[in-house]
């Protein structure tokens, strides 16, 4: 098992700093096996990638860590079995949030998830203007208080709601947020805030959907469903053409290419480390395609990305730069982090 390079959260879980995304498994990325999906997950633990990334809303997910977890601790004596870390989402349609829909909630996740507890739980809100939210996290604080949860943590929060929820006395471990060389809202003001409070950024979108690789550098522009055959990317080439359009990317995928000969990686791994070095990153979540036909597991490139043996040059960050700044402000067109989900 390789040593993966961990971050601690402030209630003291430790999560790989490359996490498992399990989005992939919800059904728009492809049909899932789910006996595959389940098998697939021991080469990622053998790597030593321990901690996946899941949601109520991500269709089987829980059910398969849920799954895997039952079978690696039967297989496993004693502590023979590596430990996992286990992170969800609560992502409720609006409507009352008493004490007894969220532990509800929260009882069905444990149950599909097969733990006794959730190591880490990450509340999303669909509507700020409606403040129920603010119960919704008061009654998660007391339940972690009560050992239900360990890490209360938050994805897709703006820095304006994060900063009306920490100043109500709730302590929040992480946001969930994208965070790209192509979209870097984050380093507006999230980073800062997060800095400023022990709030780690776990990222998504980093790879945007697969595009940040070599596969796509010199081609023309994808644009029919055939091409664009994933929900994953479909909604980055969409940020693509909002952040500057097809011929700007190329100008960028050549510069990644550039620094990935240069440190004999691939562009997924110097896209992946750019983000991992910016301030206030805990970890950069990569999808899974487990048990998706065809899916390549892209395991070594995620090793590499966080081995601490890639160290990115100046030159390397001056070039990337040097395309990312003739790019529109996606903080000007979109807003801040997550507020493409509200608009």
């Amino acid at each position: 098992m390789s040593s993966v390079p961990r971050v601690r959260l402030s209630g003291g879980l430790e999560v790989c700093r490359i996490l498992n995304g399990m989005w992939q498994v919800s059904g728009a990325h492809g049909a899932v096996d789910r006996a595959k999906a389940v098998e697939a997950m021991q080469a990622y633990v053998d790597a030593g990638l321990t901690t996946f990334d899941m949601a109520d809303i991500y269709g089987p997910a829980e059910e398969i860590f849920g799954q895997f977890n039952s079978q690696l601790k039967s297989r496993s004596s004693g502590n023979d079995s590596p430990a996992l870390q286990s992170l969800t989402k609560f992502v409720p349609r609006p409507g009352p949030m008493d004490r007894k829909v969220v532990e509800k909630a929260l009882q069905r996740s444990m149950n599909r998830m097969q733990v006794d507890s959730l190591d880490c739980l990450q509340f999303h809100w669909w509507d700020y203007r409606d403040k129920r939210y603010l119960d919704a996290l008061g009654h998660l604080s007391d339940l972690q208080q009560e050992g239900l949860i360990r890490e209360l943590s938050l994805t897709n929060f703006d820095t304006q709601r994060l900063e009306e929820i920490t100043n109500k006395g709730i302590r929040i471990s992480s946001n969930q947020v994208q965070y790209s060389v192509i979209d870097q809202r984050p380093a507006a003001k999230m980073e800062h805030f997060c800095l400023a409070n022990n709030i780690q950024l776990l990222t998504y979108g980093t790879l945007a959907g697969g595009l940040l690789s070599e596969r796509y550098l010199g081609k023309a522009e994808p644009s029919s469903r055939a091409e664009i055959n994933t929900a994953s990317l479909s909604k980055y080439k969409n940020v693509i053409d909002t952040w500057g359009g097809w011929s700007l990317f190329q100008d960028l995928l050549v510069a990644l290419e550039t620094a990935a000969k240069n440190h004999d990686c691939s562009v997924a791994s110097v896209a992946t480390r750019y983000v991992l070095d910016r301030p206030a990153v805990g970890g950069v979540i990569v999808g899974c395609r487990l048990g998706v036909a065809g899916a390549g597991q892209h395991i070594s490139d995620s090793l590499r990305s966080c081995s601490p043996d890639l160290k990115l040059q100046q030159e390397d960050l001056a070039a990337i730069e040097a395309v990312t700044r003739r790019s529109r402000d996606l903080m000007a067109l979109i807003g801040d982090c997550g507020d493409e989900y509200r608009r």
